[in-house]
This record gives C-alpha cells, structure tokens and sequence, in this order.
C-alpha cells in the first residue's frame, strides 16, 4: 500500500515538474531564437507597457514642473469638458465615419487581390503584378501625400487636365471638405492593397491542390472553385486580420490626416488623433488631451473584445 502511494507521489511530481523541464530543455536547444525573440519583448515593455503609467495624467492636472506623482487629482473633469464641448460630436463623427469608410472599402480590396493573382498561371505576369502593388507600399507618407497634391493640383494636376480635356470644369479636390475621405481611403487602398494581400496569398499556398483537382472533376468552374475552396481556405486568416483591423478601428491614419488637413477641409478631416496632436502637443493641455485619447483607446479595446467574443462563438476563428 505504502508503495502505491509512494509510486503515485512519484508520477504526480514528475507529471508536475516534466512540462519545466521539457521548456527548460527547448529553450536550451533553440537559445538563439529566444534571444532573438528578447529584444522586441524589451522593446514592447520599455515602449509599449512601461509608458502606460502615464495614462494617469487624464485623471490630474498635470504640470510638468510637478511631475505625474506631483499634479494634483482632477478625477472625471477632464473628460466630463471633453465630452460636453461642442466639437466632440463632430470629432466622434468624423473619426467613425472615416474608419468605416476605410474599413468597407479597404479591407476586402487585398482579399481579392490575393484571389486575382492565385487565378493567374502566368508566372511573370503575376510576378510583375505583385512588384508593381507592392512598390507604393514602401512610399512614405510625406511622399504620397506630395504626390497627391501633384496629381490633384487644379492647374496643372494630371486629373484635373483630364477633366478639362472631358469639358468637365476643374476641381480643387484637396481643398473640399466632400472629397477629403475619399481621397484619404482611396490612396491608402493604393498604397497598401498589396502589402496587405502577401498574408493572403501565403494562405491561398496552404490549400491543399487536391481540393482544387477534386472540385475540377466535379465541373466546378474557376469562379465556383474561388467559392467554394479558395475562399473557405483563407476565411480562419480573413477573420482574424478583421479581428485585429476592428481592434484599431479608431487609429486612423494620423500622420496622413494632419498632412492632408487645412482650414478649408477641416470639418471633414479633423478627427480624434489630429485633435490630440494639435491641443496636447502642440497646444500644451495634456491632461486633456490625455483624457480624449484613452476613450478612444477604450473604444478599440471594447470592439476587440466584443467582436473576438462574437467570432469565437460563431466560428472556430479568434485571437484567444
């Protein structure tokens, strides 16, 4: 009996200390990858965790004379003022409205791009096809948003002299309130539609061909085997990427939107991003400011949850 019990005590302990050992065991085998893998957790927690304490200021007054730990609790106050100011539906609006235009409109683009250059058989014209997407990709944003005044500029701007040669009259596109998104949303699906599509296409590679071969001897034609294999193929990827896009549906663009914004198109373009740049940074009301962007943060954090708990229910798809 005693021995029993013995023998039990024995494989309870090694049953609770073989997992340590079998980790200990792999990192000692594959140290160089978990060395590799130190240095962004580092950055992460220097840049990303450790800077989170200063969320507090949003709660104070603060002065940098006297420090975070220094300024005074200010409590609610500054979000009560942020959320009872006269621009803050317009902001709310602005920065919604532009997320979701993106959103519609973007996130299907490199889907189907990544669709199109699976269909193609020609090596070198899907090569060239996937150089020329990806190229904008590397522009900077000062870069495109230059380019965007060349070709926009109502004299001599490449569009506008094609609207003239049509009889139509020119059009100061950059200079419009209406225009602002659709020139926001449009450039970016052009700068990033190929980028985005590389994900895609490494999981269109990871079907297996004999779905596509079995689907062929039932008739399937190329539009039916896109239906009915490639896109059940990549829809675990398609998820969670759209997962991960919702969890930062408030981060728009803000280096775009700041470079594109002037007076005139400013009833479209100023969002919650430029408003903290331009009243916290430049303007100096932190504690403000600070106050504005942790509710947008809130709001990315809840529609992750929200929407990572409605895909692991309904799919077998999430990020946890």
């Amino acid at each position: 009996m005693m021995q029993a019990e013995a023998a039990k005590s024995t494989t309870s302990t090694n049953s609770e200390w073989k997992p340590k050992h079998v980790l200990r065991k792999r990192i000692l085998v594959r140290y160089e990858l978990y060395l590799m893998l130190f240095i962004p957790i580092i950055w992460y927690i220097l840049f990303k965790y450790v800077p989170m304490y200063g969320i507090t200021i949003a709660f104070k007054d603060f002065s940098a004379t006297k420090g975070i730990l220094g300024s005074p609790w200010a409590g609610l106050a500054h979000f009560e003022r942020f959320f009872s100011s006269v621009y803050f539906w317009e902001l709310l609006w602005n920065t919604i409205s532009l997320s979701l235009f993106q959103l519609l409109f973007g996130f299907p683009i490199p889907i189907l791009l990544a669709l199109l250059l699976n269909e193609i058989r020609l090596r070198w014209l899907q090569k060239l096809l996937q150089n020329v997407s990806y190229i904008p990709h590397f522009l900077s944003i000062i870069v495109l948003v230059g380019m965007l005044n060349i070709f926009l500029d109502p004299e001599t701007g490449k569009i506008n002299q094609i609207l003239m040669m049509l009889g139509m009259d020119s059009v100061n596109f950059m200079q419009k309130a209406e225009w602002f998104q659709t020139i926001f949303v449009s450039s970016g699906i052009w700068q990033h539609m190929g980028w985005g599509s590389i994900i895609y296409l490494a999981a269109l590679s990871g079907i297996d061909p004999t779905l596509y071969e079995a689907a062929k001897i039932d008739g399937a034609t190329r539009l039916q085997r896109i239906k009915h294999v490639s896109i059940p193929g990549i829809m675990p990827t398609i998820i969670i990427l759209f997962i991960l896009q919702i969890g930062q549906l408030m981060d728009v663009g803000f280096e775009k939107a700041l470079l594109m914004q002037n007076p005139i198109n400013a009833s479209k373009s100023d969002i919650l991003p430029t408003f903290v740049y331009k009243n916290g940074i430049m303007g100096g009301q932190f504690s403000y400011t600070a106050a504005a962007g942790l509710f947008n943060a809130v709001i990315d954090f809840t529609l992750l949850v929200l929407v990572n708990w409605f895909a692991k229910k309904k799919t077998d798809s999430s990020l946890w």
